[in-house]
């Protein structure tokens, strides 16, 4: 699995109807690695509160930058002072709702994606095995 920062997609304004300009994907993985991350919200945030770094998480090498999962009182959603070191704060409602969206990548659909949070933020969270959206 691998971590991604993609900064400015739509080339400063050249390709129309983008969904964002900046986002983090997590993509190149299979059922097993999705199964992992998965595991992983449910183990350290949902039960112990505790942030997760995906780079310290052996089956995700990260590109260009890391990130940081937090259980926090309001979601903002992800957020970086550097555009390297990112944070994605949510509520433990909006990570019960990630764990159902990765479902379908545990049971083996990997020919979809998803965008694992619905909040109003500059930068967006997609999960997807090919990388694409």
């Amino acid at each position: 699995m691998k971590l991604e920062f993609l900064n400015d997609i739509s080339a400063g304004g050249e390709f129309n109807g983008v969904v964002t300009d900046q986002l983090i994907r997590l993509y190149d993985f299979d059922q097993n690695e999705a199964c992992q991350f998965r595991d992983n919200i449910i183990r350290k945030i949902m039960l112990d509160a505790a942030p997760i770094s995906l780079a310290s998480m052996d089956f995700i090498h990260s590109i260009n930058c890391r990130l940081t999962l937090e259980v926090t009182p309001e979601s903002i959603g992800i957020i970086s002072a550097d555009n390297y070191q990112f944070f994605c704060r949510l509520t433990k409602g909006e990570y019960e709702n990630m764990i159902r969206l990765l479902e379908p990548f545990c049971a083996g659909n990997l020919d979809a994606y998803q965008w694992l949070y619905d909040i109003d933020t500059p930068i967006e969270f997609l999960f997807s095995p090919g990388g694409g959206w």
